[in-house]
């Protein structure tokens, strides 16, 4: 049975990595710029929008013209922000088997 508590420390180790890393997740910042800077908007690893940025300039532009630049930045934004979030995690279960050993 050295093996079962192998693979319990292994998974313990693992949780608190995942934990750890789902916290710094929150802090991470995702930039995403689109239409030439016209909006910038600032993501975290778990896909919520921190801040909106809109040039000036940019207002001036039609209504549809701006929301279509709005949904492109965020689809961008979250799209950005699965993949980092994917990446983090599977570096914190890297190494992790199932296999007793």
């Amino acid at each position: 049975m050295a093996g079962v508590g192998k693979l319990l420390k292994q998974a313990q180790k693992m949780q608190k990595k995942i934990e750890e890393t789902n916290q710094a997740l929150f802090d991470e910042k995702i930039e995403v710029s689109y239409g030439g800077g016209a909006v910038k908007l600032t993501l975290n690893g778990h896909s919520e929008v921190k801040s909106v940025e809109l040039d000036a300039e940019f207002l001036k532009e039609d209504k549809k013209t701006i929301e279509d630049a709005l949904l492109a930045a965020i689809t961008e934004g979250i799209a950005k922000a699965k993949t980092v979030h994917q990446e983090r995690m599977q570096a914190a279960t890297a190494g992790f088997t199932l296999g007793a050993a």
